[in-house]
């Protein structure tokens, strides 16, 4: 739970639309929410930040102490975060810089905003520097246009996995095909972790999902699709497999094996995409119809 401080920094945010008084006084401040590590509970910690292009940056300063801060953990745990600026919020992949990368961004933020560098000072931790990067784009190829009907609602959660499997594979082929990729040792870096770590939960969270709403909610109608069902869960189980076989692989801070991750991911891209095919076959005819988003109660 935030302190009594951070909480009242949070309500006084949230109710003059990000500004703050006291110690935070015109300085640039946002709210950032992430998933407990261990306890999966949602965690807001107001944050200062340095803008980077069309990116924004924290950093765990931790005021300069030992450790890295609790948001920190968090996010390598469950990299999609809630970022509110302002009267804005989205949510974003937040992925810590790597070696020349994390040098050029926080000479930057030093410049914006010296007082980090008096923190550096103070630990002989390297402190990290996290960009917070939207978490998908405002469109991506082949989303429906309008989602009317379930159908419609399927597809595009279908679409916005295949895509971001995509991006996850070309960052990956990008990885090998740079100069010194296969320098020892072996880490695929950090910004395809946390990606691919992203992607895994979130189809994780759409299968369950699917087996505990979905798919039991249509074939109460259409009982003579039990055979379709059983076959949508084998092959959620066969996904969840090599999903696995990734979560573990991503367990660390560094891939230890590349080769396997790519192997482990060309498997996961071919079972994801034949299930996705086949249940869109399966399912779209049967949705087509149903109103999205689900109407309401009626008003008394």
């Amino acid at each position: 739970m935030p302190t009594s401080f951070h909480q009242s920094v949070i309500d006084e945010f949230r109710a003059s639309g990000g500004k703050v008084g006291g110690p935070f006084a015109g300085g640039d401040l946002l709210l950032l929410t992430t998933t407990g590590a261990r306890s999966g509970a949602a965690r807001t910690t107001p944050l200062g930040y340095v803008r980077h292009h069309d990116s924004l940056l924290v950093v765990g300063s931790n005021l300069g102490g030992p450790r890295h801060p609790g948001w920190y953990h968090n996010l390598l745990a469950h990299p999609v975060v809630r970022v509110e600026v302002g009267t804005e919020s989205f949510e974003a992949l937040a992925v810590p810089a790597e070696r020349a990368r994390r040098e050029e961004l926080f000479a930057h933020v030093v410049r914006v905003a010296p007082g980090y560098g008096d923190y550096q000072a103070r630990t002989a931790r390297l402190l990290p520097v996290v960009v917070l990067e939207r978490a998908e784009p405002e469109e991506w190829e082949g989303r429906p246009r309008e989602v009317r009907t379930l159908a419609d609602k399927l597809l595009e959660v279908h679409t916005w996995l295949r895509a971001q499997l995509r991006q996850v594979r070309a960052e990956v082929e990008a990885h090998f095909a740079a100069p010194g990729a296969h320098a020892a040792p072996p880490s695929l870096g950090l910004q395809i972790r946390q990606r691919c770590l992203a992607f895994c939960q979130a189809l994780e969270f759409h299968h369950v999902s699917e087996d505990g709403h979905l798919f039991p909610g249509i074939a109460r109608h259409h009982p003579h699709l039990t055979d379709v069902f059983d076959r949508l869960a084998d092959e959620h189980r066969t996904v969840a497999r090599v999903q696995g076989e990734l979560a573990g692989l991503l367990a660390g801070i560094a891939v230890a094996d590349p080769a396997r991750f790519r192997a482990e991911l060309d498997e996961m891209s071919a079972q994801l995409n034949a299930h996705l095919d086949y249940e869109e076959e399966a399912l779209l005819p049967l949705l087509a119809d149903v109103p999205w988003p689900p109407a309401g109660p009626p008003a008394s």
